[in-house]
């Protein structure tokens, strides 16, 4: 039997902005609406503002389908928070290494560098590893492609991001526990 509060699974919701490959993360139990809801909102937060556009890996809680015109159709609830914060989504394209790839790479650097010989307690604890890797090493760091430390190219692209609107976004969230 599964010990209570124990999670076999985690998957990790990432941010990586695409000028500067600032990277913001967080795992979560679930890759339910409102656990992406959450992340988008937290990394808004973090960034400090909001891309305009958000490039999503056809993921099913971004992407509910696209007509044989290639026209996509994307999670009403995440559209409705993409506009209150003044950001559109955009698909990667099927089968298109160019974008698919600036969206996937981040996951095979973490898994790299950032869980190796790693444990942790739980989803918390994992979290505040991840924050300390972040802060301390993945965003530090001088990136392969750019050739810029990424938090010196972040510097720069941060004024030119969509300021955080006033009113945070207030729909109704269920509650995890």
């Amino acid at each position: 039997a599964d010990e209570p509060g124990v999670v076999r699974k985690v998957w990790l919701f990432s941010l990586v902005l695409g000028h500067s490959r600032w990277l913001w993360g967080r795992f979560v139990a679930s890759q339910n609406l409102q656990s992406v809801l959450r992340c988008h909102i937290a990394a808004f937060a973090a960034l400090g503002g909001v891309p305009e556009e958000i490039l999503y890996d056809r993921m099913k809680t971004a992407v509910i389908g696209e007509d044989e015109a290639g026209v996509v159709t994307y999670n009403a609830a995440l559209v409705a928070l993409l506009n209150h914060y003044g950001a559109v989504p955009r698909a990667c394209l099927p089968y298109r290494a160019k974008t698919k790839g600036k969206v996937e790479r981040p996951f095979r650097y973490i898994r790299q560098d950032f869980f190796l010989a790693r444990t942790f307690r739980n989803i918390d604890d994992l979290n505040a590893q991840f924050e300390a890797w972040r802060m301390k090493v993945a965003n530090p760091r001088v990136h392969a492609t750019t050739r810029r430390v990424v938090d010196a190219a972040f510097a720069d692209e941060q004024p030119s991001l969509n300021p955080l609107p006033a009113i945070p976004y207030s729909a109704v969230l269920t509650v995890e526990r």
